[in-house]
């Protein structure tokens, strides 16, 4: 199932940005403007890691991560603007696992939560195939290897499988066909992608409410494939 990541920040460009971007990572994003808003959010979406600027209208950062912390250990990233050493002491503290300095790096970033999200895997023994990935009417059991759509399951062949698993594990970013050739066989044979077509087409007879107008397994022209988690 794809992680779900709460962006608090009172900057809508940022916000934007971070959704973008992560979601390119296959992450799910919920966001929130300020503190107080996040609360909210936060008990509705329950998210696995919270990337949190510190200086907001109504409800500020050090604020929330003193109201959350008595109800979530959810781990915090923490945005700051600043760069007194104070501040960011203060914020770990308060409870945040790690902090950036803005401006940052969009690959920094995404590879401090990646790394976070593996620290607290490990810690509570959790492992990403140990839960059905669940999108819309469609759970895949990577364990079991089954698929089911409305509770019904479906028989897919091994690289049917094996591509639908490599979709639903990244929701909206975008696979050529030589990127799901090379994850299938380990090596991206040119000229044999168009192979990739026919896999698709047999995964949307099998899964979609309408294969002629997909709702899951959307094809992005002159790009490759997407699993829409829309």
């Amino acid at each position: 199932m794809a992680r779900t990541i709460m962006v608090v920040d009172d900057d809508a460009g940022i916000r934007r940005m971070l959704k973008v971007n992560l979601e390119q990572e296959g992450f799910r994003i919920v966001t929130a403007n300020n503190g107080r808003e996040a609360l909210f959010v936060l008990r509705q979406e329950k998210p696995d890691l919270i990337i949190l600027d510190l200086m907001m209208p109504e409800m500020g950062g050090y604020e929330f991560m003193r109201a959350y912390s008595q109800e979530s250990d959810t781990p915090v990233i923490m945005l700051t603007a600043k760069i007194e050493e104070t501040d960011k002491v203060l914020g770990l503290e308060f409870g945040a696992d790690d902090y950036l300095t803005k401006p940052f790096s969009m690959r920094e970033l995404i590879a401090r939560i990646r790394a976070l999200l593996r620290r607290i895997d490990k810690l509570t023994g959790k492992t990403a195939e140990s839960v059905p990935l669940r999108i819309g009417d469609i759970s895949l059991d990577m364990d079991a290897r089954l698929v089911t759509v409305s509770g019904e399951r479906v028989n897919l062949t091994p690289s049917e499988f094996d591509i639908l698993a490599l979709l639903m594990n990244a929701p909206n970013k975008v696979f050529s066909r030589l990127d799901l050739m090379e994850q299938l066989q380990g090596v991206a044979l040119e000229g044999y992608e168009r192979s990739i077509d026919v896999h698709i087409r047999n995964l949307r007879v099998k899964i979609e409410p309408d294969p002629s107008q997909p709702r899951y397994i959307e094809t992005v022209y002159g790009m490759g494939y997407r699993f829409s988690a829309e």
